[in-house]
């Protein structure tokens, strides 16, 4: 089967929208767009299909009932703007939903709830039985609690990684342009991309910045992050234009489609390595470099030569060769602090030194991933 039919007959699909396509030009929700959107995923439901919707849009709704005219930059206002606007947002699919006879459920995320081991599992198990019990789970990232160092950045890469979570067979992407093109969508000449097989095949596409002014962040750059993200892990993507919302969820023609390129993947160590920024650093010598990225084995003491930054266990930190080149990321055993004095010692020693509690790895290859920034 090719990957639009894949797309179309997915028993499981994530749909992403942003938030250009569900609120006014200058911010707050337009109902009648998010009726239409509404009405087309009601339909994919009542069809037999699982569906799970990524929706951005608490920001963009939630600032104009700050008696705010655009979309705040400062953090903290944007965390009460998405206070406000999650809970409006939220209400509006749920009377739109019940319309259809569907009851959603609210899920917020951010990068830390699916990197830690206990929370991945937690999360996962949440969206299965939500899905299990005929829920339509709409999820965003929690913009009211997110930090710079703990969200994920983007509600398309957050699709993306929801996709793997919830073992999605198929990815929308609804944007406010109907597909990639060669050059800027409106210019004249500009030709869409009907498919796109490989990386190779976008060439020397030029891909734009953020989306409408004052209202979204994620621009089409964003969008094929997300689909490389998918598709690396076996996962095809659809991009289309929200008001084309009813064909690209039926016969998933128009738009672009993104072809699987790889297979699946640990859904958890996807998440650290998309969905998280190093707390730290930990430069590594010729040996531990070896060790970890050909060998993919656990980082030890022995084999770390200095540290940078303050993070505490559990925290993802980057993993550095010689030349200062970021090998790896994965999530630390040991305080910043109590590192240095552990460098360049065996486990063996520190055991017999400091005690038994000092004989593991400061980074676990269960818990580490190749990565190239």
């Amino acid at each position: 089967m090719n990957a639009r039919g894949m797309v179309a007959s997915a028993a499981r699909i994530v749909v992403k929208v942003g938030s250009s396509s569900l609120t006014k030009r200058g911010g707050g929700l337009d109902a009648e767009r998010i009726a239409d959107l509404v009405t087309q995923l009601a339909a994919r439901h009542a069809a037999g299909h699982q569906v799970v919707l990524v929706s951005s849009g608490a920001i963009a709704t939630g600032f104009p009932a700050l008696g705010l005219t655009t979309r705040p930059r400062d953090l903290a206002t944007q965390q009460a703007a998405a206070s406000v606007g999650q809970g409006m947002l939220v209400a509006q699919y749920s009377s739109e939903f019940a319309k259809h006879g569907i009851t959603v459920g609210q899920v917020l995320l951010t990068a830390q709830d699916v990197t830690r081991r206990s929370h991945y599992r937690n999360a996962q198990r949440t969206l299965f039985r939500l899905l299990e019990m005929g829920v339509l789970p709409i999820i965003n990232e929690n913009d009211t609690v997110a930090t710079d160092e703990i969200r994920v950045g983007d509600n398309d890469r957050l699709a993306a990684l929801v996709a793997h979570l919830v073992d999605a067979e198929a990815l929308v992407l609804l944007s406010d342009v109907d597909g990639l093109y060669d050059g800027p969508p409106n210019k004249v000449g500009s030709k869409l991309i009907g498919d796109v097989r490989s990386p190779a095949d976008l060439g020397e596409v030029r891909i734009g910045g953020v989306g409408r002014a004052g209202v979204g962040l994620g621009g089409m750059a964003t969008k094929v992050e997300a689909a490389q993200i998918a598709t690396s892990a076996g996962i095809p993507v659809l991009l289309a234009s929200a008001q084309s919302s009813a064909i690209a969820l039926t016969s998933a023609t128009g738009g672009t489609v993104f072809h699987p390129t790889g297979e699946r993947t640990s859904t958890r160590l996807l998440w650290l390595a998309y969905a998280t920024t190093g707390r730290g650093r930990l430069h590594l010598d010729a040996g531990a470099v070896a060790a970890v990225v050909q060998r993919r084995l656990s980082l030890l003491p022995a084999g770390i030569t200095s540290v940078d930054g303050n993070f505490v266990a559990g925290d993802p930190v980057d993993l550095l060769d010689e030349k200062g080149n970021t090998i790896a990321r994965g999530l630390v055993n040991f305080d910043s602090g109590e590192l240095p004095g552990l460098l360049g010692r065996s486990t063996k020693d520190l055991a017999r030194d400091l005690g038994p509690e000092y004989e593991r790895e400061v980074v676990h290859r269960d818990d580490l991933v190749i990565v190239t920034i």
